[in-house]
């Protein structure tokens, strides 16, 4: 850098200027000596890689571990309201079972970099999720995010934590008791998740056509069934009984149909990013191994939680087992397959 200009930058002006002089060389030929077009000609080319090798470095592989021993922050993407995983609990508090998993990784990162690591919370929705990681705003993405082969390609993720199954909420007095009641009915989900992916192939598969609302966060979402706006609201069944246990009248609403898909949930980060993929796996495959990771997620689906005491009642399901006996970072397709 020179004088506050990328050295890219600094090459790239190196290369216009160079060309400059040999259009003015060009303009009046009999003013210069022909040899002296030879200094240019080793110029251009020693600026074209200025202009083009320095450049590469600003694509180099992601270093999360340097940057935070270097800064002593670590940006941790949290949800506002993605049921016991991730939320916010009021005066900038968030909570949850991925955010304490999370905890337990930066601790690890503190000492693995020498210092004290602060926390910076930074919330995120469905829609801007991936691109806060991938520009570096966010370190880790601490919420509610499906390990999808599409999503390999932009992005990396630590071993499985928790399996989705994707499900419909509708009011107690519904007759809506599946997908294939949905005919000619408005569903809500929220924008942006996969959810809305597996809807129109649940609809499509069942012949079915039917309206579709979006919601900006999951908490939105839920408002258009209470309101009545939504017949149905398609999300993560821990999300639908997160927020029926939240609602005001939690008797009003019901959880209804088959598992539409099961999804893998797991920890976000920066693709390529080899010694932080190491560190959060090795954290989660220790909390594993010592049965904590069980206890941790117990506490925040079996037990009240804050701020308003409510309790999700959700003992693990069998798929949650099965990724934790058996730990990897497998993508949803994976889980779909005969």
């Amino acid at each position: 850098m020179l004088s506050g200009i990328p050295a890219c930058t600094f090459g790239i002006v190196i290369f216009v200027a160079e060309g400059a002089v040999r259009n003015n060389i060009q303009q009046h030929p009999h003013s210069i000596e022909t040899d002296m077009n030879k200094p240019f000609r080793a110029l251009a080319t020693a600026s074209v890689f200025l202009a083009l090798a320095p450049c590469s470095l600003y694509a180099q592989t992601p270093d999360t571990l340097a940057k935070v021993k270097a800064s002593g922050t670590v940006s941790m993407g949290v949800r506002e309201a993605s049921g016991v995983l991730s939320y916010h609990a009021g005066d900038g508090k968030y909570l949850g079972y991925h955010v304490e998993i999370c905890q337990h990784i930066i601790a690890d990162m503190a000492k693995v970099v020498g210092r004290a690591v602060d926390v910076k919370y930074v919330p995120v929705s469905s829609q801007n999720r991936m691109s806060l990681v991938q520009n570096g705003t966010v370190d880790l993405e601490c919420g509610s995010t499906t390990n999808s082969a599409a999503r390999q390609q932009d992005v990396a993720f630590a071993l499985t934590t928790y399996v989705e199954e994707v499900r419909l909420a509708v009011h107690a007095n519904s007759a809506i008791g599946s997908v294939k009641n949905l005919g000619g009915k408005t569903v809500a989900t929220t924008r942006g998740s996969t959810s809305v992916q597996t809807l129109r192939k649940q609809a499509r598969a069942n012949g079915v056509e039917f309206e579709e609302v979006f919601g900006n966060d999951h908490a939105d979402s839920f408002k258009l069934l209470e309101s009545g706006r939504a017949d149905a609201f398609l999300m993560d069944g821990q999300i639908l009984a997160s927020s029926i246990a939240n609602a005001k009248n939690p008797a009003e609403f019901r959880i209804v149909g088959e598992a539409l898909s099961v999804e893998p949930i797991a920890i976000m980060f920066r693709k390529n990013d080899a010694a932080l993929k190491k560190l959060a796996d090795d954290t989660i495959r220790a909390l594993q191994q010592s049965g904590e990771l069980e206890k941790i997620y117990d506490k925040w689906f079996m037990h009240p939680v804050a701020p308003h005491n409510t309790r999700l009642g959700l003992p693990a399901n069998e798929a949650t087992k099965a990724a934790w006996a058996h730990l990897n970072d497998k993508p949803m397709e994976d889980y779909t397959k005969k």
